[in-house]
């Protein structure tokens, strides 16, 4: 039915997502799962699909180039989990991403927005990985660090008592987390991951507000992923 002029919108969430997530954590197994996938597609992948459709108007207006096909792999993470080489062995991630970024390159994006829902938490912000020296991101963002640094620490003191934020190098050969906003130059090449993001509870992911509040977190963030995405960046 077409949505009435002055209808109310309704929430996207509901109780069962969380709910579904929760058992899945617990019975991390194929058959359990098996058993279970219609809720998984009706309380998981229906209402990420629902929370895309309402975001994309606002998306597009940051950025008329950010991928919003709805494609598994492009805007929403995949719940299988590849085993092959992890030493946890559970088949499915307890956990379903929605992430924006532009389609170039690989399948992911280098950096993206994103909304995560888990079983006890959502989250909210801006997520960004690469490889090494000759990524697509490491070869855009170092040169920018040293020369915009006071602009990097505006960000920084603009967002900071709203978002965490923590950043990921690689210490012998291991990923280590490191708490804080990575600003300095001596940071950024070590960087091999940065997360700023969002902390909200399942109660406020079921409010009819929450995709509002997701599109002013995107917002706020948009600079940043502006300044480790875009070619043609300018302070």
């Amino acid at each position: 039915m077409p949505k009435r002029e002055n209808q109310k919108p309704v929430p996207v969430f509901g109780p069962e997502t969380f709910r579904f997530v929760r058992e899945l954590a617990r019975n991390n197994r194929k058959p359990w799962m098996d058993r279970h996938r219609d809720r998984y597609r009706d309380f998981v992948v229906a209402p990420m699909r629902g929370l895309l459709d309402r975001l994309t108007p606002a998306v597009l207006r940051l950025d008329p180039g950010f991928d919003v096909s709805g494609r598994m792999g492009r805007n929403f993470s995949r719940i299988n989990r590849d085993i092959r080489f992890a030493r946890d062995k559970s088949p499915y991630r307890p956990q379903m991403y929605l992430k924006f970024g532009a389609p170039l390159g690989p399948e992911d994006a280098d950096c993206q927005l994103y909304v995560g829902v888990a079983a006890e938490t959502v989250t909210a912000g801006l997520r960004l990985y690469h490889s090494g020296r000759r990524s697509p991101t490491a070869q855009l963002v170092l040169p920018r660090v040293g020369e915009h640094h006071a602009w990097l620490e505006r960000q920084r003191r603009r967002l900071v008592r709203r978002y965490e934020s923590y950043w990921y190098g690689v210490e012998r050969g291991e990923w280590t987390k490191h708490a804080g906003w990575p600003v300095e130059p001596d940071e950024w090449k070590k960087l091999k991951g940065w997360v700023v993001r969002r902390k909200m509870t399942p109660a406020a992911a079921c409010r009819s507000a929450f995709p509002g509040e997701i599109e002013r977190v995107f917002r706020e963030l948009y600079p940043i992923y502006c300044f480790t995405a875009m070619p043609d960046w300018k302070p």
